[in-house]
């Protein structure tokens, strides 16, 4: 029996294995081989040259991504007093200044893609730490997500508009999502320009050898195309 269905063998028919693509050509190639009835998103997929059991080797950041994600961010904000109010004239679809909606989380809801928090919730957040932990959820000063509440409007926009966090898993890889199967080509070249260079600023001091060893483009669902490694840490943003 097929492991993959006809629409998947066509999209890989179309694609040669044994090359590395021009970033531009591949994004056209994920756009054109997408198989999905819905708007599939696009992926960038990065193996790197860092041993991730070390802590001086870790990569983890945040890009602005110039034409956002395609996706509606539900933003949660762990705020208080003047800090809550700040959170939900910014446009926070959540705001958890109350016990009721701690216990919530406590619970397991995480009906949400992002969470931000002031220093002084910190140590209620990190209770949740267990829920949070495990779904990328927990706030965290590098990434941006701990501010303080002044800063509340400019963090909730931002993530809201397209900023990612990227972070190496423990087999050294990055899964970093570029948008959507509906953008232009332009748009989803600009998106990853703008990652390539983030993730090439990331490098730690301690990292040895070649850095970025493979690149790969993807949608939901759709076969891996390989990117010249060379040429996209060359790319810039329009």
């Amino acid at each position: 029996m097929a492991k993959h269905g006809k629409k998947y063998l066509a999209a890989l028919a179309k694609i040669d294995r044994d090359k590395n693509y021009d970033p531009a050509e591949a994004l056209a190639l994920a756009k054109e081989t997408s198989t999905t009835k819905f708007d599939a998103t696009v992926e960038v997929h990065m193996r790197l040259g860092v041993d991730p059991r070390h802590a001086d080797q870790q990569v983890r950041d945040v890009v602005s991504l110039p034409h956002g994600t395609g996706k509606q961010v539900r933003v949660l904000v762990f705020a208080q007093g003047e800090g809550g109010s700040l959170a939900r004239e910014a446009g926070a679809d959540f705001v958890a200044d109350d016990n009721e909606l701690l216990e919530q989380i406590k619970n397991g809801w995480t009906d949400f893609d992002v969470a931000i928090a002031t220093p002084d919730m910190m140590g209620k957040v990190g209770r949740l730490g267990r829920v949070l932990g495990p779904r990328g959820l927990m706030p965290n000063p590098k990434a941006g997500t701990v501010v303080p509440a002044e800063d509340l409007p400019r963090a909730i926009q931002e993530v809201k508009a397209g900023r990612v966090e990227f972070r190496v898993d423990k087999t050294a890889n990055l899964h970093v999502p570029i948008g959507k199967a509906s953008f232009t080509e332009q748009q989803l070249y600009d998106n990853m320009a703008a990652l390539m260079q983030a993730v090439k600023r990331s490098r730690p001091a301690a990292a040895k050898g070649v850095y970025i060893q493979r690149v790969v483009v993807t949608t939901s669902m759709g076969p891996g195309i390989r990117v010249d490694v060379f040429r996209a840490q060359s790319m810039e943003v329009a």
